[in-house]
């Protein structure tokens, strides 16, 4: 899979949070990126999109991140999503990996965290 065609849908109801983590996946070369300010805005646009990752607050007005994942992972089995929470609490990564988050990610995160899943991804689709 070349760097231009990894597709990435963003989750965050901060646009810091969301304009940090899109420089973040530009410096791992990810060209296509969405955006979405609640869950079931990621929902819907994961629908329309099929992105190859999603990266989802938890906490998050009109429908929170586990409740998201759990609709995208119901409509997509192999939906690959990283949770992103600033409280990274262990019942937070309990209810994320239940939910079917294949990782999860404390914030602020460190470039290398987002380099390491986008290059594991990558490895994985070729």
């Amino acid at each position: 899979m070349s760097k231009e065609a990894l597709k990435v849908l963003v989750c965050d109801d901060s646009l810091l949070m969301r304009k940090k983590l899109k420089d973040s996946l530009g410096l791992c070369g990810c060209a296509e990126i969405i955006e979405a300010t609640d869950g079931q805005r990621a929902v819907d646009l994961y629908k329309e999109n099929k992105p190859d990752v999603v990266f989802m607050d938890i906490v998050m007005p009109v429908k929170d991140g586990i409740k998201a994942v759990e609709e995208i992972k119901a409509f997509d089995q192999k939906a690959k999503v990283v949770m992103a929470s600033s409280s990274g609490t262990k019942e937070h990564l309990k209810r994320a990996i239940d939910a079917g988050a294949f990782e999860f990610i404390q914030k602020p995160w460190e470039q290398e965290q987002i380099d390491k899943i986008i290059n594991n991804l990558r490895r994985k689709e070729k």
